[in-house]
């Protein structure tokens, strides 16, 4: 049988139940104060105005003040807690109620003198009287970590220098924020530090930078504390941030080498070194950072270049000679391709009866922006890039074409023509399949073909460059030797190279161009130089021919040939054609 129902207070086994305690709004408020006055998050009330309501117990503990003196007080003038512009906007927004949160990051001061970095955030409570919860978190740890982390990422740990990141990083501001609007830089290499390395281990290379590195730094912060950096192997910079002269840079250079001219002691080894500092100082309104280390890296390999062991100073001038260097050099291959290089021919006549017998072929580049060029500008470029294989091949190719058809148009003794041949076209392609397609498809005759390769070039041929030559000459191909009597004064190689021709450089021959300024040593030289080849059995064609003085003594002599403006200037093709027809 059911019991009657239960009714309130009752349990179910009919025993009363205990009645619930409302919690009202004080207690809630008590408990809610004790958790603020406990908490070890350092908290603060913050009233509409700005100022302090209430500070709990951890954020006296944290600034050093206690809590009750911080009540009533702004808390943005709080130890530090100064706020800038920008988050002073956010701070009053979120006092406002316009707007939820504001979290910075802030360095405060505590009492006693240390200082602190704390993670602030600002967060309204919804209640009417309080207006936002401050709360901050001592982050010191974390970011001290953050700075030795830092400091590791931006140094080297070899010299314990700043490094490349931390160098650029500085060089960026600088150029922003100079106090004089000027900046400067020297870039300093140690030279022969390779060698440091190879001979002595790495150990000692390391400690040989350490040791410099300390120099440099000495010598900066005695010139005004200016950064010393490592930019990597044996390079380093020193920044002058607001420069005020070039001076000021180049005698910082020279303080610098004289620092290290001193020899360095390390593990029992006394060793001596030197250094080579390019030296750049310019406006900052008119430079970058790549322009800067641009103009930095190439004064140090001219101050290389120069000899080492010294500063040079950027030139603008020179640099602008470099940059058009490289401009050739990087198009060469390409202009061949395009056909902007061209041929003229300088005569080569006859001392004895002034007759044309043959002609120099000359290379220029019809540069569509610095105009023609001779070879002086851009065979050196070629034979250091490579462009002089495809490029020796078309002179080749072209000369061996316009002699055919002077040989075609002009009656009597055929014209030969003369071809340059530098030592890279030797090594670099097969000489010899070059000229054989080049007479095959002009029809030029093998023996109207000479090709000049310099005395240095020939001197010590064995191996490759000597089978060449032979197999040139076996073909019937004429091979001179260019510039001759200036290179090793080496006579023997004469006998046992397949040479028919012998060109005496011009520095003989100015020597005697008028009664007046005649030099006897220079015409007994040259007087021995022809005897000699003619009882060789080879040629002797004089270069640099520049007056009628000059041609009759080669001519009493016994030169055989004569190359030079007394004849004629080098020429266009159809120019020479107009000379040969009237040679006859």
């Amino acid at each position: 049988m059911n019991g009657p129902p239960e009714g309130p207070g009752q349990t179910p086994g009919g025993g009363l139940a205990a009645t619930p305690h409302a919690i009202t709004e004080s207690e809630v408020l008590r408990d809610y104060q004790a958790a603020f006055r406990i908490a070890a998050l350092p908290m603060a009330l913050v009233g509409r105005s700005g100022q302090i309501l209430s500070a709990n117990p951890a954020l006296g503990t944290l600034l050093g003040i206690a809590p009750d003196e911080l009540t009533g007080r702004a808390a943005d003038s709080v130890a530090g807690l100064g706020l800038d512009d920008r988050a002073q906007g956010s701070y009053h927004a979120v006092l406002s109620g316009h707007r939820e949160l504001l979290r910075c990051t802030r360095r405060l001061k505590h009492t006693d003198g240390h200082t602190l970095w704390a993670d602030i955030t600002v967060a309204p409570t919804g209640g009417q009287r309080t207006v936002a919860l401050l709360t901050v978190a001592d982050i010191s740890e974390r970011r001290d970590l953050q700075d030795r982390l830092r400091h590791i990422e931006m140094h080297d740990p070899v010299t314990r220098l700043p490094n490349r990141a931390l160098f650029f990083e500085r060089l960026n501001n600088a150029l922003a924020d100079s106090a004089t609007g000027r900046i400067g830089l020297c870039y300093l290499g140690l030279d022969g530090f390779k060698a440091v390395n190879d001979t002595l281990g790495h150990r000692v290379g390391d400690q040989l930078l350490g040791a410099a590195a300390k120099r440099l730094t000495e010598c900066a912060t005695g010139a005004g504390g200016h950064l010393v950096a490592r930019l990597g192997g044996d390079e380093f910079a020193v920044l002058v941030e607001s420069s005020t002269s070039t001076e000021q840079l180049t005698v910082l250079a020279g303080a610098m080498l004289a620092a290290l001219q001193h020899p360095f002691d390390l593990e029992g080894q006394r060793l001596a070194v030197s250094a080579s500092i390019g030296v750049v100082e310019r406006e900052c309104a008119t430079t970058t950072p790549t322009d800067l280390m641009q103009a930095a890296d190439t004064t140090l390999y001219w101050a290389k270049a120069d000899g080492k062991a010294r500063w040079t100073l950027f030139d603008p001038e020179r640099n602008a000679h470099r940059m058009t260097r490289q401009s050739l050099s990087s198009t060469l291959r390409h202009a061949v391709e395009r056909g902007e290089f061209t041929l003229e021919y300088q005569p080569i006549v006859g001392l004895a009866d002034d007759i044309v017998r043959g002609a120099e072929a000359l290379v220029r580049w019809r540069h569509p922006q610095f105009g023609m060029l001779g070879p002086d500008r851009f065979i050196g470029l070629a034979e250091e890039n490579g462009a002089i294989v495809p490029l020796g091949r078309w002179v080749l190719n072209e000369a061996c074409r316009q002699a055919r058809r002077w040989q075609q148009e002009h009656p009597g003794p055929p014209l030969f023509v003369s071809v340059n041949v530098a030592v890279r076209q030797v090594w670099d392609s097969d000489l010899v399949n070059d000229v054989a397609c080049a007479l095959r498809e002009s029809g030029l005759p093998s023996g109207l073909l000479q090709l000049e390769l310099t005395e240095s070039a020939v001197m010590g041929s064995a191996g490759r460059p000597l089978q060449a030559l032979q197999a040139l000459s076996d073909m019937g191909v004429r091979i001179a030797i260019d510039d001759f009597g200036t290179g090793y004064s080496n006579l023997a190689y004469l006998s046992r190279l397949p040479v028919r021709a012998l060109k005496l450089d011009g520095t003989f021959v100015r020597g005697f161009r008028t009664a007046r300024h005649l030099n006897p040593a220079d015409e007994t030289i040259v007087t021995s130089l022809v005897q000699l080849a003619h009882k060789l059995g080879l040629t002797v064609t004089a270069e640099c021919v520049e007056g009628p003085a000059q041609a009759e003594r080669l001519r009493r002599i016994g030169c055989d040939t004569g190359q030079g403006w007394h004849y004629a200037r080098p020429l266009s093709p159809d120019h020479l054609a107009a000379m040969l027809a009237g040679r006859g």
